[in-house]
């Protein structure tokens, strides 16, 4: 009984700390939570330095509990669209799946309001993680020690090298479409992502109450970015991820996501 109390403690725990995440100012986490949102394991394993390094990519500040930088990388093309903080982010140029202008990101693209210009990290899996390590603190990435430590670098080489995906194998291009198994996606989400989530996807909402922003409302809208954060978890947020598991299993799980309900 006292282990069922304490497990239902801990789902309560997750799902207060994943309705604070969506709000502009996140909670502060206790110390056991900062543990796991922030901390590393004696020994990592491959899948979480995978994770880990997953969550730099998307923003690395609250992957890190690191400063927030607020001018604009000086590196950002003149043919982005966005300012300030945003514009230090992995993602913001080289897409949701890794492609750069070359994938989403491209003009005429399902995503082309991200236009940059910037080519994917594709190529980057053929390159030593060493050698990616020294491309992301020279110019024009220019990442100091100070934003990312070594150790979170190393991280991030890591997925750069070995975490990556090919988005189009697994997401139509044009519909946005998961090419999944939807029943064996149920089975995933109702065990896992519904602790949290909740049966229908609407137990935690980031968007507004007129526009809102259900699992089902990005699985369908962003489905590449949602796989990615399936993958490696959202930053700064006490949630799992599937690193561990098989592609087809994270696939699946996203085409399920996508018949919830939007609203």
């Amino acid at each position: 009984m006292r282990c069922l109390v304490t497990l239902l403690g801990s789902i309560l725990s997750l799902v207060a700390f994943g309705a604070a995440v969506a709000q502009e100012k996140p909670a502060a986490h206790s110390s056991s939570l900062q543990s796991f949102v922030h901390g590393a394991p004696d020994k990592p394993s491959t899948p979480w330095t995978l994770a880990a390094g997953g969550r730099i990519y998307d923003t690395w500040w609250d992957a890190l509990d690191s400063k927030r930088p607020r001018e604009t990388n000086p590196a950002y093309p003149s043919t982005g669209k966005r300012t300030g903080s945003n514009t230090w982010r992995c993602v913001e140029c080289h897409g949701w799946d890794y492609k750069g202008k070359d994938g989403v990101y491209g003009k005429d693209q399902p995503m082309g309001d991200r236009y940059t210009g910037i080519v994917g990290i594709r190529g980057a899996q053929r390159i030593p993680p060493a050698a990616i390590v020294k491309l992301l603190r020279a110019a024009p990435h220019n990442y100091t020690p100070e934003m990312i430590p070594d150790d979170a670098m190393v991280r991030l080489a890591a997925f750069v090298r070995s975490g990556q995906h090919d988005a189009d194998k697994y997401i139509d291009r044009k519909t946005g479409k998961a090419r999944g198994d939807v029943n064996r996606g149920a089975g995933f989400y109702q065990t896992v992502c519904a602790a949290c989530h909740g049966l229908d996807g609407r137990a935690l909402n980031w968007g507004t109450k007129d526009e809102p922003g259900f699992v089902g409302t990005e699985a369908k809208a962003l489905p590449w970015e949602v796989l990615h954060k399936m993958r490696n978890s959202h930053p700064g947020a006490a949630m799992i991820n599937m690193r561990a598991l098989s592609m087809k299993d994270a696939v699946d799980t996203l085409a399920y996501a996508q018949t919830l309900p939007e609203k």
